[in-house]
């Protein structure tokens, strides 16, 4: 893939994200954004949206839950970059949490709903209706994902 070409897509992506239409997503109070471990592309448009939704939301009086979540882990002799520098750049630069799953083999997948619950209670939205919601989501074992 050209760099022309990634950096055209990125563009499209980022008019996407501003567009009136996304407000509801630009709005929302919890995210979890995903990425193939073995795409790097994947990867810089996570770090792009996550940089558009601190940008978007700041100076707002709470921090938003986000979440990235690196997928196919069924794959990982393939990975772009060892896990750990991954990690360490979320968690510690980004400030957010981060976890691996595979859809293929269900490894993880209930651990990202519960781990984004973790970081909502943590971040003070223990009396907010949205860490509630989340919680009984993930009792009854089913959630709405849009």
């Amino acid at each position: 893939m050209r760099a022309s070409h990634i950096v055209n897509c990125l563009n499209d992506q980022k008019r996407e994200w501003l567009d009136l239409r996304c407000r509801g997503v630009r709005n929302a109070n919890a995210y979890i954004l995903v990425y193939d471990i073995c795409c790097v592309e994947s990867f810089e448009y996570v770090k792009m949206i996550r940089q558009q939704i601190v940008e978007y939301r700041e100076g707002s009086s709470s921090e938003v839950p986000i979440l990235v979540v690196g997928t196919k882990r069924d794959l990982q002799r393939q990975r772009f970059m060892p896990r750990r520098a991954v990690s360490v750049l979320v968690k510690k630069t980004w400030k957010c949490g981060y976890v691996e799953c595979s859809a293929k083999f269900n490894w993880h997948v209930v651990l990202l709903f519960k781990e984004l619950l973790g970081i909502a209670v943590s971040r003070g939205m223990r009396g907010n209706h949205t860490a509630i919601r989340l919680q009984g989501a993930l009792q009854r074992n089913r959630c709405s994902i849009m």
